[in-house]
């Protein structure tokens, strides 16, 4: 793909990097990115990869925008209460950035629509706020072959990690948390969240997406990352492969 002079001018920060240079800005500029949930964590992750040159960004998310949002969902402003998330998220995207293609979905991603929307993803930031629909994306990923970047916070810390489980040596997400849906959740709404929080993850998490179209640094599959604000405190741990999770025979 041949970047137009508008685009050199752009996005001269990332070209510049020895490790993306016009190259990988060219590949950014070809890539698909998948983005579920359009809320606190997808806010930063939406921003700084429509910043970056994503060239198509699908966002997936079923609410509207509301009041109690704005004080951690960076994407939406006051006159957005009330409008569809994705919808108030794609305008903001073209008052970003032109080049990128957003493509909303406003529905709740199951078992019955996951699989179409991963079709022709390179990559897909999950940042949803439930259990059961993270493991929808999970599976879905698996089967598709595509990288998962997982991101969740709760009141003032987060976890972020990459998932390849159909590599012989990297785990998938059933690998970490196992496969009970109906686990107990505790919502934002009930526990709260440092809003900054979110965005430090959601930050996080769109460098990860960029670093599996473009490769730069460590490969961060099979870590886990966490953080704790209250400590002051980063830290990552190894994650093992489950040889009795399907994705051993994936």
């Amino acid at each position: 793909m041949r970047l137009s002079d508008e685009e050199l001018d752009r996005y001269a920060r990332h070209i510049v990097l020895k490790e993306i240079g016009g190259a990988g800005q060219a590949r950014l500029a070809a890539a698909h990115v998948l983005v579920i949930g359009a809320g606190g964590i997808g806010s930063p992750v939406i921003q700084y990869l429509a910043a970056a040159g994503v060239g198509r960004l699908t966002i997936a998310d079923d609410d509207d925008v509301a009041l109690s949002n704005l004080q951690r969902q960076t994407l939406f402003a006051t006159r957005d209460v009330g409008h569809a998330k994705v919808v108030a998220a794609a305008n903001a995207v073209q008052r970003l950035n032109p080049h990128v293609t957003v493509t909303p979905f406003d529905r709740r991603v199951g078992a019955g629509n996951a699989a179409m929307l991963l079709a022709g993803a390179d990559v897909v930031v999950d940042g949803c706020d439930n259990f059961e629909t993270r493991l929808v994306v999970a599976d879905a990923a698996l089967a598709a072959r595509v990288p998962l970047v997982s991101a969740a916070v709760g009141q003032f810390d987060g976890q972020l990690a990459v998932y390849r489980g159909w590599e012989a040596d990297k785990p998938c997400y059933r690998c970490l948390v196992g496969g009970d849906p109906d686990g107990d959740e505790t919502s934002c709404a009930d526990q709260g969240v440092l809003g900054a929080m979110t965005g430090v993850m959601g930050s996080l998490a769109a460098i990860e997406a960029i670093r599996q179209v473009v490769p730069f640094g460590e490969d961060p599959a099979g870590r886990l990352l966490i953080a704790d604000t209250l400590a002051f405190r980063f830290r990552t741990v190894a994650l093992a492969k489950d040889p009795g999770c399907r994705c051993a025979t994936a």
